[in-house]
């Protein structure tokens, strides 16, 4: 059933009602029943309302020990803890290995363990453990190494660890292959022979699959009495670091995540991490973070350093007791991060230049692009092309880095994985939504040409389903900071919980124009009398953009997008944040 019987909008899409029937909307009414169905139409079942009304650790923690390999990994680092071991966390240089190393490392440290970080660096060493760098790690000492974010395919790096004798813990959830590395214990939800129940939560990001570590490890220790006369970690106070992990990692935000998000913004918001606190400061966020600050705000700022800069410094932010030292990186953090959105918009406007728009996966290279940024430029493609798009950075050994981006229902990381087995990629992994992968230029055309010949039909049945899916329609005055504070409610919002929309009208424009980086900027006059900003974001390009800034001032539009609070104003309003548009006569 289409809204507001839009069946072409100016993107070219019809709009439709996200999931529940219109006889069920309309029973509920009020803001009880508004919650109840931004709750219902995104998945969750009539039985669980209450529980995710307040998501809580409580109400959906599983038993760590449904995983294969958990209870082995937590004995093997309940040993390490009892005898004083050398440990390495390995972890991976993304926000996700950022923040699961620093959670490991502060769970270590609460029980006396002093491991060491070790972040690999993008360009010397590539993604993922290497031979070289574990048998470094045991040469100077180490017994144990816990990788974190990376290891499901790390074959040769493991052989090489067993040779130097020393054992390798991994936790990870990218997908695997029907073979498994050796390693001592591997926990991943997303292994091939997980049990239905583990398998269920393969969308955690590995900081959650390390917080689940950390609680088995605790558990293990409190079994032996280890702390008969010492304090337990209080796990619950890192709930922070998982929260930050899982939003800025787009892991879906349903199940366990929805609580590992609620709770650790709660914890955010208490300024506990003295790291974490830097750098809200240093992103200039006057108010507690939501969780659309942690993937637009704090994420990238973390992500800076493994992209552009030094790869350990989120990490050594994260677990810093130093309040100098937290505002020295937390502000080293915040230039790299503007060096790399400048190196990413150069990387754009040629990745632009040489897309085939014939092709159902758009794979664009470049010589000389910074490998560091290839996966932002990758999403923003996607977005604007709706379908997937691998972007690879080749060096002047003609070795390409590449990474991908993908739509809903469409599963790279597994078409990766196949490219692989298939002998087009020298490595490669992901999950459906994401994936990297090293190739040779020369094989560049064959792995174009087999990831379309993969995966074309299951993009246009992707394209042919999509639609925009809208929550409530409002007339013009209908958006108001109150109806914000209501639609916020259903939150925390993100990958597979999505934030509500809302169409609206219908409205004539009377001033639209184009502001900071290409964003435009719309005020909306409804029949009603009252007014309201929208803003389509980097939009200036683009169909939507184009239709808004050449809009008569006759014509009227419904709008359909997000409400957000405006905190310019002296006081209280609320704008329109454009996902798309109609004509309404």
């Amino acid at each position: 059933m289409t809204v507001l019987g839009v069946t072409r909008s100016i993107l070219g899409q019809p709009w439709r009602w996200r999931s529940l029937s219109a006889d069920a909307r309309d029973g509920m009414l009020g803001e009880d029943g508004l919650l109840i169905q931004l709750l219902l139409s995104r998945g969750c079942p009539p039985d669980e309302i209450e529980a995710h009304r307040t998501p809580s650790i409580r109400g959906f923690m599983p038993d760590p020990s449904i995983f294969r390999d958990m209870d082995r990994a937590a004995a093997r680092l309940a040993d390490a803890v009892q005898a004083g071991e050398q440990v390495a966390v390995f972890g991976d240089y993304d926000v996700d290995g950022a923040t699961s190393t620093a959670l490991m490392v502060r769970v270590l440290a609460d029980l006396g363990l002093a491991a060491r970080p070790y972040i690999p660096d993008r360009l010397l060493e590539g993604y993922g453990p290497t031979g070289a760098a574990l048998c470094r790690l045991a040469a100077e000492g180490a017994t144990l190494i816990v990788t974190v974010d990376c290891g499901a395919q790390a074959f040769d790096a493991f052989d090489a660890a067993r040779d130097a004798g020393v054992e390798v813990v991994v936790v990870d959830h990218h997908k695997c292959a029907t073979a498994l590395p050796h390693a001592h214990a591997l926990v991943n939800p997303n292994r091939l022979d997980e049990a239905a129940e583990a398998a269920a939560h393969g969308h955690l990001a590995a900081v959650g699959m390390c917080f689940l570590l950390a609680a088995a490890l605790v558990r293990t220790l409190e079994a032996r009495g280890h702390f008969a006369d010492r304090t337990k970690p209080k796990l619950l106070d890192l709930l922070d670091l998982v929260a930050l992990g899982t939003v800025a990692d787009v892991a879906q935000l349903r199940g366990l995540n929805r609580a590992f998000v609620t709770q650790g913004l709660k914890v955010m918001a208490g300024r506990r991490n003295i790291g974490l606190s830097a750098l809200i400061e240093a992103s200039r966020l006057t108010r507690a973070p939501t969780a659309q600050d942690l993937g637009f705000a704090l994420g990238p700022r973390i992500n800076a350093g493994g992209r552009v800069g030094q790869a350990d410094l989120g990490v050594r932010l994260l677990t810093t007791a130093d309040p100098d030292e937290a505002r020295a990186l937390a502000a080293d953090l915040d230039r790299l991060n503007e060096d790399r959105r400048a190196i990413e918009t150069a990387v754009q406007i040629e990745a632009d230049t040489r897309i085939d728009l014939a092709a159902s996966v758009a794979v664009v290279s470049g010589h000389g692009w910074h490998p560091g940024v290839i996966g932002i430029v990758a999403g923003r493609l996607k977005e604007r092309l709706g379908r997937p798009v691998v972007v690879v950075a080749i060096d002047e050994h003609g070795l390409g880095k590449g990474s991908g981006r993908s739509i809903t229902g469409v599963d790279l990381g597994a078409a990766i994985l196949a490219a692989k087995e298939h002998g087009h990629l020298i490595a490669g992994g992901g999950h459906a939504m994401a994936a990297g992968l090293t190739v040779a230029e020369a094989s560049l055309p064959a792995l174009t040409a087999f990831l379309d010949d993969r995966l074309a039909a299951t993009v246009a049945t992707a394209r042919e389903d999509r639609a925009l899916l809208v929550d409530a329609v409002l007339a013009p005055g209908g958006i108001t900071p109150a109806l914000v504070d209501s639609l916020e409610v259903g939150g925390p919002y993100g990958a597979g919980w999505p934030h509500p929309r809302v169409a609206a009208g219908p409205f004539r424009l009377i001033k639209v124009d184009i502001v900071g980086n290409g964003h435009v900027r719309a005020i909306a006059a409804g029949d009603d009398g009252s007014r309201i900003k929208a803003m389509a974001f980097r939009a200036a390009d683009t169909p939507l953009g184009l239709a808004l800034l050449a809009c008569p001032p006759h014509r009227r539009l419904w709008l359909a997008g997000r409400a957000r609070r405006d905190d310019w104003g002296s006081r209280p309003a609320a704008e329109l944040h454009l996902d798309d548009a109609a004509w309404a006569d």
